[in-house]
């Protein structure tokens, strides 16, 4: 039997006198879903099938359906802390060295596959993604309507450990490219894309420094290959040169995210419980 996303949105005062679309596309609801549910008959107001132009009132129920994708196999044995969750959005503290997504390389160890075990029968779909051995917070939608208003409107802020130093921040500006060698690695070129990741020291340890990142931009592995660019590669980012002495994989984590909630307009705050 194919599973059906079902989500139910009530007009608002502020929405009264729009019209059925301009009020979906207010509430994040992007052109391509809006023709896929025109499409498939998937869009009804107090239960009667309508056009998008059709004008609503506030108090109306407007309600959406959508076939579901397929989804991973849950995996029982998985454990992902959960540091929120509501009808809408999930969110989980990742550990290090899980992927969020199945690969070739990697199936039934992920955090795909522990969504599926706790959100039985619901695509998974991430709006925030970390490296394998990233840890801390990922946001995760249940349904494609929360997906697209969450897309671009989540803030981050990430926390690693880089060598002592005597600076106390300050902002990378480099363009960042593929290395032209590798599908993995990624380099300061000239020709790249524009790239800017602000960082503070927040607390001096002895063999090295806890730093606060707050990216501009969202390119492939940015923090890793800034902090490498101005001489302080993350501790344990051995493909950036990072000192693995004492540890394998890059110290880095997403320490807390910010977003609106879709189910309630409010603004959640999220911190991971894990420590660097």
């Amino acid at each position: 039997m194919e599973e059906v996303s079902v989500r139910t949105l009530t007009v608002t005062e502020k929405e009264n006198g729009l019209t059925l679309k301009d009020m979906l596309r207010g509430r994040g609801v992007s052109r391509r879903l809006l023709t896929k549910l025109k499409l498939c008959g998937g869009i009804t107001l107090d239960g009667d099938a309508v056009r998008v132009t059709v004008t609503v009132c506030t108090g109306q129920k407007v309600q959406l359906c959508e076939p579901e994708q397929s989804c991973p196999d849950p995996n029982p044995e998985l454990k992902v802390p959960v540091l929120y969750e509501d009808s809408d959005v999930i969110v989980f503290d990742k550990p290090a060295n899980m992927p969020v997504h199945e690969s070739i390389n990697h199936r039934g160890d992920t955090l795909a596959n522990a969504f599926a075990q706790r959100c039985k029968g619901m695509t998974f779909r991430a709006v925030n993604r970390l490296d394998r051995d990233t840890a801390g917070c990922v946001c995760v939608a249940k349904t494609r309507f929360a997906a697209n208003a969450l897309q671009g409107s989540i803030s981050k802020v990430y926390m690693g450990l880089i060598p002592p130093t005597k600076l106390s921040g300050g902002r990378v500006c480099a363009p960042i490219a593929r290395e032209r060698e590798s599908v993995i690695l990624r380099c300061v070129r000239a020709d790249g894309k524009f790239a800017a990741t602000c960082w503070q020291v927040t607390e001096r340890r002895d063999d090295c420094a806890l730093v606060k990142f707050i990216l501009e931009t969202g390119r492939t592995h940015q923090i890793r290959v800034h902090m490498a660019h101005i001489g302080l590669p993350l501790i344990g980012d051995e493909l950036y040169g990072g000192d693995c002495t004492k540890r394998k994989g890059q110290a880095l984590m997403c320490g807390e995210i910010t977003f609106v909630s879709p189910e309630n307009g409010r603004l959640v705050t999220v911190q991971t419980k894990q420590l660097l």
